[in-house]
């Protein structure tokens, strides 16, 4: 007899989002977390004293505000701090801060271009948007083309009359952006390198593809999706690390009832008469369930955690072409004092928001260019968040914590992703380097760092190849075809097996969805009342 409704494998956000909906629901659930701390990527630790680390993931922004009010995230310990700015200094000295201020923004930007200034309202209204009408995307399950069944059928007329209302114009851009490059969409509007290219970064995100890649300017809205209190293109920090989202949402799911139990890995899904029915833990251990939910990516799920044997070929296929491509890592940093930038000295606002190391599409490009023959990229994509700024209780008085993400970092390294831990120090070295050209001090000021390879995102994190976002966010891999044409309904061939992860749709990012969407497609249909 099974002893939980639900048993869900990793307690990331997305497993533990999940659980909180299905015990809110009633369900009996247990969620188990190979690690010593909840979270997956989206976690907080203290890695040397008196520091506290937003390992993996370290900003908020797409994490769904309906999910935070339904589990009342509030509750439990959840409090969002916006970013003040987006900076980019320049090696020639000179430096450009978007901050919450129209007036001043536009400002910045003139001094390079007074076209590209006047032109920003426009853009960001057009985004917005769009916006609108992706969030009917992401925020429920993906549409399903051909079913004649009266609730997909809706759906599709749903999203057909949001995009009618978007209007011819809108429309037209819409369909660009699922096929141009970030730099070409953003040609469109802009005519400045220097604005261009810290906001092409955003296409490349989890992907590996370049900044003039076919496809990325999709990928470009799907951050610019990030929304606080209503207003969109939001981020923010998690007072006290992005793990404090993974354990509110832990805290929720408990509330309601749910079992969490960490030290806890899985070694298999349990298959008995033609359909899971538990697991079987590392230990030997034996947990029977009604359902299993997989909250890790679609290459562990099918390829790892249950035989085979009990799929057709055609879904194997698609698994094992799916694209995973890890193309990024991190690089934690523990400072003594402040470190300044050269162009613009001393602390200010445009050190309290995210900070990018792009100053041109040429930079970018050639990042990519290395990374496509398996090198690390020797001047790198970086972007820098110094939390401590805006929460000084990540770090002792007067000291700071910087979190600095790297792309390119290919997981298939030339010499083989075995030997990431050969370069794993001199990739560190790089990325201080490269920093190092914009802030002088910064060598000195270090007191402690951790360097995180794709590799390492594997062999720590259970992040397949490294990707943060479970799979690339390509247009292939969306929609109703995230992680297999016909399994994008977080079902899958095998009965009671289920997918809750980023690697089911909507994609990657902290943004709960995935879990919350799975959760209510269980308790829909019969499996989900066993």
């Amino acid at each position: 007899m099974s002893q939980y409704d639900a048993i869900i494998i990793g307690g990331g956000h997305n497993g533990l989002t999940c659980a909180a909906y299905l015990a809110r629901a009633g369900r009996k659930v247990l969620v188990l977390e190979r690690r010593h701390v909840l979270g997956g990527a989206a976690v907080s630790e203290e890695v040397f004293p008196g520091f506290t680390f937003s390992v993996c993931s370290y900003v908020v922004s797409l994490l769904r505000p309906h999910i935070i009010r339904e589990l009342d995230l509030a509750r439990h310990g959840l409090q969002i701090i916006p970013l003040e700015s987006s900076f980019v200094p320049y090696p020639d000295g000179r430096s450009l801060n978007r901050s919450a201020d129209p007036q001043e923004t536009r400002r910045e930007i003139a001094g390079f271009s007074a076209r590209d200034a006047e032109r920003l309202d426009e853009f960001r209204v057009a985004l917005t948007r769009m916006s609108h009408f992706v969030k009917n995307v992401i925020d429920n399950p993906a549409a399903a083309p051909g079913s004649l069944r009266p609730a997909e059928l809706w759906q599709q007329l749903r999203l057909g009359k949001a995009l009618k209302e978007l209007g011819p114009d809108l429309q037209h851009l819409h369909m660009q952006l699922l096929t141009m490059s970030a730099v070409d969409f953003l040609d469109m509007w802009f005519e400045s390198d220097q604005l261009k290219a810290p906001m092409a970064v955003s296409g490349i995100i989890g992907t590996y593809l370049g900044v003039r890649s076919p496809g990325t300017a999709y990928v470009l809205l799907h951050h610019y999706m990030g929304e606080i209190d209503g207003a969109f293109r939001s981020w923010g920090f998690a007072r006290g690390g992005t793990g404090q989202v993974s354990n509110a949402i832990a805290g929720a799911a408990r509330r309601y009832g749910a079992e969490i139990r960490t030290e806890a890995p899985v070694a298999e899904v349990l298959v008995r008469d033609g359909q899971a029915a538990g697991v079987v833990l590392a230990s030997g251990e034996e947990i029977l369930a009604r359902n299993v939910v997989s909250n890790l990516d679609p290459h562990q799920t099918f390829l790892k955690m249950v035989d085979p044997r009990h799929f057709d070929g055609d879904f194997l296929g698609q698994i094992r072409r799916y694209k995973l491509r890890g193309s990024s890592g991190k690089v934690n940093l523990a400072l003594d004092r402040l470190p300044e930038f050269a162009c613009r000295p001393g602390d200010g606002p445009h050190m309290r928001g995210d900070i990018a190391i792009a100053p041109s599409i040429d930079y970018l490009e050639k990042a990519y260019d290395e990374a496509k023959y398996g090198q690390y990229s020797s001047r790198p994509y970086l972007n820098v968040v110094i939390p401590s700024l805006v929460d000084p209780s990540v770090a002792p008085p007067g000291k700071h914590v910087m979190s600095i993400f790297v792309q390119y970092a290919p997981y298939q390294h030339a010499d083989g992703p075995a030997a990431w831990p050969e370069h794993r120090e001199a990739f560190g070295d790089t990325v201080i380097d490269t920093l190092g050209e914009y802030m002088p001090t910064l060598k000195d000021d270090i007191l402690h760092r951790q360097v995180l390879t794709p590799w390492d995102l594997e062999q720590q994190f259970g992040l397949t190849e490294g990707n943060i976002f479970h799979g690339e966010l390509s247009l292939e891999q969306l929609a109703f075809l995230r992680p297999a044409a016909g399994w994008a309904r977080y079902r899958t061939p095998l009965r009671r097996l289920w997918l809750c992860g980023s690697g089911a749709h909507p994609g990657g990012g902290i943004m709960g969805a995935p879990g919350e969407l799975c959760a209510k497609t269980m308790l829909k249909g019969s499996q989900g009342r066993g």
